[in-house]
């Protein structure tokens, strides 16, 4: 058995927390081709399984919660609840199985079972396929999340497997190392918070600081939406190249001009204070990558969507991420999660269920960039030709958008609730143009001024 990490077991908190949300992220994979035989799968899956002991574990919880939950194996596995076939309907397009995907945020998994799926999608138009992989945020962030996905592809060469490496705890020392927490308090507490407290400051402040009101905060219900907007990761790079700028600095420029579309779609003034938006941040070790658990953090900036200019934007997009890094906001918000690792677990579970009685009213927005695959993948031979990332939607944020790199595709998944945020393409369509304007912005940039030839 493993203890969930504070991270984890708070997702399964918060979703508990409210009826309406289902808290499993996933990847949808296009693939050339028709889909493997059923038994062809099951074996894809059971190597899957095999390399990370993780999948094949389930959540068990102490009475009252008085201790951490522990992953333990599920004695009773069986591939065949993690697998469901289904078909889109005539033509088979790129709605139909967005439609799709957004039905498959809705539905929670199966806490009974470990928790996560895979969908596999046929009649797809153009002689493709596709493959949902779905698991709780509780299992999985961005990065592991996509480690999975790569786990049941075909390797590059033999021996490439990775094998996540599990703790083995004795059951009867479990009291014992929470008793021992529970002595070690009085001395770890305070060295925590005396190093926490500077980087901490601007975070908490901008966590309670509500924002001018708007649209994209509020009460949200349990059906969902889904659209995807594509750009190529070389256009990106190179926007970045030439303003001195990050690949998440454009993305973000990006998604913050196509905020400011929908909310002057939606007769909302776009002021400077109007869009504070979450953008988690790895915090996984490269010898991480294939346990399966969260390690991230965030920052809470302001998007520009006041701004109409898009070289602007950038570069004050830019110059605001510099400075939330240069406060160590990130590096604060996980001294907080190590410190609740100490403190007993039923204190943490029970602040989650106070926290989630107050809605928060600061944040309007969440944006992750996770970097995937930089090779191209094959399952069974068969060529993935895209990887689209889906995220959920909580904590009164209306709309939620997921980054993710493959090869050199750069795709933006926006999930939105179906009943106040039915305007979502307004996003895919504003992250298009914002780059391709930026594209042309960065090609004008690199042109021999007038009077240089022959100098």
């Amino acid at each position: 058995m493993t203890e969930l990490r504070p991270l984890d077991s708070g997702f399964m908190e918060l979703e508990d927390a409210d009826r309406h949300l289902s808290l499993g992220i996933g990847a949808v994979a296009i693939i050339a081709g028709s889909p493997p035989s059923r038994d062809e799968l099951t074996g894809v899956l059971a190597g899957g399984v095999k390399q990370n002991v993780r999948l094949g574990q389930k959540v068990r919880r102490a009475p009252l919660d008085l201790a951490t939950p522990v992953w333990e194996n599920d004695p009773n596995f069986d591939l065949a609840h993690h697998i469901r076939w289904t078909a889109l309907p005539a033509p088979g397009d790129e709605s139909a199985l967005c439609e799709l995907v957004a039905t498959e945020l809705e539905e929670r998994l199966d806490r009974d079972h470990p928790l996560w799926q895979c969908v596999v999608v046929e009649h797809l138009a153009g002689d493709r396929w596709a493959l949902i992989v779905k698991a709780h945020h509780s299992l999985v962030d961005g990065v592991s999340g996509i480690s999975v996905f790569e786990n049941l592809c075909d390797p590059v060469a033999a021996g490439t497997e990775k094998v996540a490496p599990e703790s083995r705890v004795c059951a009867a020392m479990e009291w014992l190392n929470y008793a021992r927490q529970g002595m070690r308090l009085p001395v770890v507490v305070p060295r925590y918070l005396i190093g926490m407290v500077r980087s901490l400051v601007p975070l908490a402040v901008a966590a309670v600081s509500p924002t001018a009101e708007c649209s994209l905060n509020g009460p949200i219900g349990r059906q969902r939406r889904y659209v995807v907007a594509r750009a190529a990761l070389s256009d990106v790079h190179a926007i970045g190249t030439a303003f001195g700028a990050t690949v998440n600095d454009v993305v973000l420029t990006a998604i913050a001009a196509a905020y400011r579309d929908l909310l002057r779609s939606r007769n909302e003034r776009p002021t400077r204070d109007k869009l504070r938006i979450l953008v988690p941040v790895s915090m996984r070790p490269t010898e991480a990558k294939y346990t399966l658990d969260n390690r991230v953090s965030a920052m809470l900036p302001f998007l520009p969507i006041d701004v109409a200019d898009p070289v602007e934007r950038l570069e004050m997009i830019h110059g605001r991420m510099s400075k939330h890094k240069s406060r160590g906001e990130a590096r604060a918000q996980s001294s907080i999660l190590a410190l609740a690792g100490r403190v007993p677990f039923a204190a943490v579970a029970w602040g989650i269920r106070l926290m989630a009685r107050f809605p928060q009213r600061s944040v309007g927005a969440l944006a992750t960039n996770v970097p995937g695959p930089r090779r191209e993948l094959t399952i069974r031979g068969r060529k993935v030709l895209e990887l689209l990332p889906a995220v959920p939607i909580a904590m009164r944020l209306r709309t939620a958008i997921a980054i993710l790199s493959y090869a050199d595709h750069l795709t933006f998944g926006i999930t939105g609730d179906y009943d106040t945020a039915p305007d979502i393409a307004v996003i895919a369509d504003g992250i298009g143009r914002e780059i391709q304007r930026l594209r042309e912005h960065a090609e004008l940039r690199r042109l021999p001024r007038p009077g240089m030839a022959g100098e």
